[in-house]
């Protein structure tokens, strides 16, 4: 397993590498695009619309009938999902009352002879949001497919059928309430069902004495419901763009300090111990990637605290050991203390794990900072990381309370997780301008709208980096390691640029809140010294 890992981890690395080489160095990219740019490589920013029906009780009260608007716009994302889109609001709930379009109707039974029918509230509503989608799609104006109708409960076993993978993973989620998120309307025995859907909703409707104000239960009740989603122009970066690095290197919360949080989440779907999981080697080669650019990292605590020096095992103790020293193990495979047995490899890799499994560990590098052309002064950039969070959200907390730059590579747990911004308010924050990043899946969803408001001051203090499809575990904590050297190294790149180090992992990944940050690399020069 370590001889795999060091290849894959050599292999990476030259990949990387070759990506960051061929990235704009800060003011090489600093030109204006097209209409369509977003800060992004991959995706574009769209406006997003569709309409959609359900029928109620003939006298609900609007906020009943959005409660069963929502339950159908969310159907919605499984099938943009699929379709490479995502859209910004959680859940789908972006849909105003007013746009409601409400007629009377009779439903009709076709299978109930000389049935008297069921008076009903027709309601016609409307979806607007913003969505990402990949480059390739960026002059696409609609996409023909589908919401999840009314009827569709006592089907879901057709459903899984028609319109998913069909694999233990989409029979699993459909149990547990979350067919929405495995449905997949452009799949051809799923549009295959539709039609023949649509055939006998047509015949009955047809059937019909009067069928200006009346319909038949099988459109009521349908199961699927074909929709057009349109994508139209929305407002996009047509310049480079920047974080803001002045504020950053000043101290944005504590003068002097600038503070990086790697928050680093298990990965496998199973709980395994820490130096079996995915989630660990990433964290670990994140750091690997950032102390070989910058050597001059010191170790200055962990919590609770842990001697990492001195590790026993098998009846030997081995001393002097640090902390690059249990990269050098876990990544490559390699660097084992001297005279240690290959027996005793898993033995003491095990202990360094559990010595490290969800623990703070916190290092500190001093540079001068000169800002603006200004007399430089004492910085210290500290980097505060934890592996192995889950859902229990106390860590998380800690990251948003104390980085500058929140980095998080873990599971988002469908967005009700540890980073649901149900769990945090206004002063959850740090003070200041703050750099987020959520490498999980599908985050530009699930985090990207509501986090703004929560932030005092918005987007004027708050930039974030999410992506739009699922963020793969693979190469992720080297590509966040090439992200936080770019970010400190110095050179003050744009946020394109930024992106370029991390291009191994992007998925649809955008910047959002850098639109009126007011950083100029030519305005305002920063220099640092080591």
């Amino acid at each position: 397993m370590n001889v795999h890992r060091s290849l894959r981890f050599l292999a990476s690395v030259a990949a990387v590498v070759a990506l960051a080489g061929c990235a704009s160095e800060e003011g090489s990219d600093a030109t204006a695009g097209d209409e369509d740019d977003l800060t992004s490589l991959t995706a574009r920013q769209r406006a997003l619309m569709f309409e959609g029906v359900v029928y109620v009780d003939k006298d609900t009260p609007d906020a009943k009938v959005l409660e069963t608007v929502h339950a159908q716009t969310k159907s919605a994302f499984g099938a943009l999902l699929h379709s490479e889109v995502a859209a910004q609001t959680r859940e789908f709930q972006n849909v105003d009352p007013a746009s409601f379009k409400k007629r009377r109707v009779l439903v009709v039974d076709a299978a109930v002879p000389n049935d008297a029918g069921r008076e009903m509230l027709e309601v016609r509503y409307t979806y607007k949001d913003n969505a990402v989608v990949p480059v390739k799609m960026a002059r696409k104006t609609a996409l023909s497919l589908a919401l999840l109708g009314q009827g569709h409960v006592p089907k879901t076993k057709a459903i899984v059928e028609a319109c998913t993978k069909n694999d233990k993973e989409a029979r699993d989620d459909a149990e547990s309430g979350l067919l929405w998120y495995g449905f997949d309307p452009q799949r051809a025995s799923c549009r295959r069902a539709m039609e023949r859907e649509q055939q006998t909703i047509d015949r009955e409707t047809g059937a019909l004495a009067d069928p200006r104000t009346m319909i038949p239960a099988s459109r009521a009740n349908r199961v699927l419901l074909p929709v057009t989603m349109q994508l139209s122009r929305a407002d996009n970066a047509t310049r480079a763009t920047y974080p803001e690095y002045d504020r950053l290197f000043a101290g944005a919360s504590e003068p002097g300090v600038l503070t990086l949080v790697l928050l680093s989440g298990r990965l496998s779907h199973k709980r395994v111990e820490a130096r079996k999981d995915s989630g660990y080697y990433e964290w670990l080669a994140a750091l690997d990637v950032i102390f070989a650019e910058n050597p001059d990292f010191e170790l200055k605590k962990i919590e609770p605290n842990e001697n990492l020096s001195t590790i026993s095992a098998e009846g030997k103790r081995y001393t002097n050991l640090g902390f690059k020293d249990f990269i050098q193990w876990t990544v490559y495979g390699r660097g084992w203390p001297q005279g240690m047995p290959p027996s005793s490899r898993d033995n003491i890799a095990k202990t360094v794990a559990d010595k490290l499994d969800m623990h703070w560990v916190t290092f500190e590098k001093k540079v001068k900072v000169s800002i603006g052309g200004a007399e430089a002064k004492d910085l210290t950039i500290r980097i505060e990381t934890l592996f192995g969070a889950e859902e229990d959200a106390t860590p998380h907390r800690r990251g948003l309370k104390n980085g500058d730059v929140f980095i998080y590579n873990g599971h988002s747990y469908i967005g009700e997780g540890p980073l649901d911004p149900a769990h945090f308010k206004p002063e959850s924050f740090s003070r200041g301008y703050q750099l987020l990043w959520f490498d999980s899946c599908v985050s530009y969803n699930y985090y990207e709208k509501d986090f703004f408001t929560l932030k005092q001051g918005g987007s004027r203090e708050l930039d974030l980096v999410t992506n739009g499809l699922e963020a793969p575990e693979y190469l992720s904590g080297e590509a966040q390691g090439y992200f936080v050297n770019k970010l400190i190294g110095g050179s003050m790149p744009s946020y394109q640029t930024l992106l370029a180090a991390a291009k191994a992992t992007d998925a649809l990944r955008v910047v959002d809140g850098e639109i009126d940050n007011r950083f100029d690399p030519n305005r305002t020069p920063i220099r640092i010294q080591r």
